[in-house]
């Protein structure tokens, strides 16, 4: 019986990671026990950051339109309270967009929730 060696499923093991390794510097994109290393470093920041990017948006979000309310003299706590008791459901991204772009359509809805 011959000696089996596992050439073939190793070549496609380091060829996968070496084209996942593209275009980091020197060594990291050219020897597979580096390139490894580095590639399971960068999935990890990809999984940790594809969660940070949603909460950074939703700040984002909120920053603007509380900006946006404090310019029609309304706090954001309050005008989202308002909103709610008033039954008025727009989430936060579309609010968002709708107070940078605009602002007289805000204002309507600042007046809304006065009512």
């Amino acid at each position: 019986m011959p000696r089996a060696k596992n050439n073939v499923a190793a070549k496609h093991r380091h060829k996968k990671v070496l084209k996942k390794a593209r275009g980091y510097y020197g060594g990291r994109s050219r020897l597979y026990r580096t390139a490894i290393e580095t590639v399971h470093k960068s999935l990890k920041y990809a999984y940790r950051d594809r969660r940070n990017k949603k909460r950074e948006f939703r700040r984002l979000w909120i920053t603007r339109i509380s900006a946006a309310a404090k310019m029609c003299g309304v706090n954001y706590s309050s005008f989202m309270d308002r909103l709610k008791k008033s039954g008025i459901d727009l989430d936060r991204k579309t609010l968002a967009d709708i107070a940078v772009r605009d602002m007289s359509t805000f204002e309507r809805l600042v007046e809304m929730t006065k009512a």
